[in-house]
C-alpha cells in the first residue's frame, strides 16, 4: 500500500511542469530600452503583434513564434542559466538550448546553440534583452 502511494506521488511529480531554477529572471524583457518605453506608452500586445520578441521566465514569445522554457539549470560560477526549450513557428517545431546570462540588473544576454537561417542575422534566439519596469505579460 505504501509503495502504491509513493508511485502515485512519483508519477504526479514527473507530470507537473519543471520549476524554474533558483533566482531565474523575473519580469518582461524586450530587445531595446526604446521598445520598453514604447510598451509602456502603447501596449505589450501591440509590440508582439508587430513581430517583436518578448522574453520572460516562461520563454520567448512573438506573433507567430514562441519558445517554451522546459528545463532551467543555474550555473555555479556565473550569473547564468542553461535552458532547454521547445520552439515553434507555423508548421515547424524544434528544440533549442540557450544560455541566459544576467549582465546587469536590467540586461540579459541569450546565446542559442541553434544557428540563424540567414548568415547575416544574429544566431537564432540569441541577443540582448532589457528589463521593462512596469510592463506585464498579457
Amino acid at each position: 500500500m505504501i509503495l502504491r502511494g509513493f508511485l502515485c506521488i512519483s508519477i504526479l511529480s514527473v507530470a507537473s511542469a519543471a520549476p524554474a531554477a533558483e533566482d531565474f529572471i523575473e519580469g518582461v524583457y524586450l530587445q531595446s530600452e526604446d521598445l520598453c518605453a514604447q510598451a509602456k506608452k502603447d501596449t505589450l500586445e501591440a509590440l508582439i503583434d508587430a513581430g517583436n520578441i518578448v522574453l520572460s521566465a516562461r520563454g520567448l514569445q512573438s506573433v507567430e513564434y514562441d519558445c517554451e522554457f522546459l528545463q532551467i539549470t543555474k550555473a555555479t560560477l556565473s550569473p547564468s542559466w542553461a535552458v532547454t526549450a521547445i520552439c515553434q513557428e507555423p508548421g515547424h517545431v524544434f528544440p533549442d538550448v540557450l544560455s541566459v546570462t544576467q549582465l546587469s540588473p536590467k540586461q540579459i544576454d541569450l546565446v542559442s546553440v541553434r544557428p540563424a537561417e540567414d548568415e547575416s542575422e544574429a544566431s537564432g534566439n540569441s541577443g540582448s534583452y532589457f528589463l521593462c519596469d512596469g510592463v506585464a505579460l498579457p
